[in-house]
């Protein structure tokens, strides 16, 4: 069997931290910090679980990384495996085409008895790992049916973004936020669909909080928060909601939909300020009034080796 080259990639362990607040009682406090050391020694003895797996390998060449340390496109690798949860996974998608394929292994999962015993002091909710195929236990048997092909993964839809028709770099896997600097700020904006470059839908005219659009795997996170629903994750569609919309009148219908996987949306930015988030607030994208914004479903999309595959 020829032998497969790996990317180990980590999330680090100071993610865990816990500062002494000014409220609540010295029992919630030392409670809190016990339960968050208790999961960054969850999260170190999985790293080091993983290793060990990897080392007994024979077949597999391999390296760590830490995911803040990752700065440069993933190349010349078999398989990505990150270790963490799902925004462990996110960021290495932000670095990776459609040619490697990635396993995300959930290092944390939550306890149903432990958020039952804390929930009067404290959110104990550990990682959802949604995209994660794999926890602790089942790393190695994931991972050998992975190298002798009984898995296959399956490929997630991302967003591609242009501003003022230059694409940029990277893909959004999750969702992608427009909105104002300053949250409380009303921005100004409009959008419609288009396909192939032929209008599909009327002007929308919008004064709000900002513009969500979500992947079909992002429609479980902060789109359904927002009152979205929930999308077949293999779908290529895409979803759209308008943010706190003020004054909608009839146009309310429009302000939250879907644009379809040969469909894109194009919306013209009409403040002073903005910034296109990419995922999540660590990557973003600065815009400025009269700059235009298209986004579709036509990116590489992402290899994942997904839960129940």
């Amino acid at each position: 069997m020829a032998r497969r080259r790996l990317l180990l990639m980590l999330k680090p362990f100071d993610v865990y931290q816990f500062g002494q607040s000014n409220g609540g009682s010295s029992i919630t406090n030392s409670q809190a910090f016990r339960y968050l050391d208790n999961r960054r020694k969850v999260h170190k003895d999985a790293i080091n679980y993983c290793q060990e797996i990897l080392r007994k390998k024979s077949n597999i060449d391999w390296e760590p990384i830490l995911r803040t340390n990752l700065s440069q496109p993933i190349r010349n690798f078999d398989l990505v495996v990150t270790v963490g949860g799902d925004g462990t996974l996110l960021q290495a998608s932000h670095f990776l085409d459609d040619s490697i394929p990635v396993l995300g292994v959930n290092s944390d999962p939550t306890q149903v008895k432990e958020v039952e015993k804390f929930s009067n002091e404290f959110d104990a909710t550990r990682s959802t790992g949604y995209l994660c195929a794999a926890t602790v236990q089942s790393f190695e048997q994931v991972l050998d049916e992975i190298l002798a092909g009984q898995k296959v993964p399956s490929n997630l839809s991302r967003i591609s973004l242009s501003v003022n028709s230059q694409l940029l770099s990277t893909y959004a896997l999750n969702d992608i936020l427009i909105a104002d600097p300053c949250p409380a700020t009303v921005s100004r904006f409009s959008f419609r669909i288009q396909r192939d470059s032929e209008l599909c839908g009327p002007l929308v005219n919008c004064r709000s909080s900002g513009l969500r659009v979500s992947t079909a795997a992002g429609s479980t996170a902060a789109m359904l928060s927002a009152g979205g629903f929930a999308m077949p994750v293999l779908s290529e569609d895409l979803q759209y909601m308008v943010r706190e919309p003020i004054s909608p009148g009839a146009a309310i219908r429009l302000m939250h939909g879907v644009i379809k996987s040969d469909q894109s949306m194009k919306a013209s930015w009409f403040s002073k300020k903005g910034v296109i988030y990419i995922d999540g607030s660590h990557v973003f994208h600065s815009i400025q009034h009269g700059d235009t914004i298209e986004m579709s479903s036509k990116a590489p999309g992402l290899r994942v080796f997904l839960p129940h595959d």
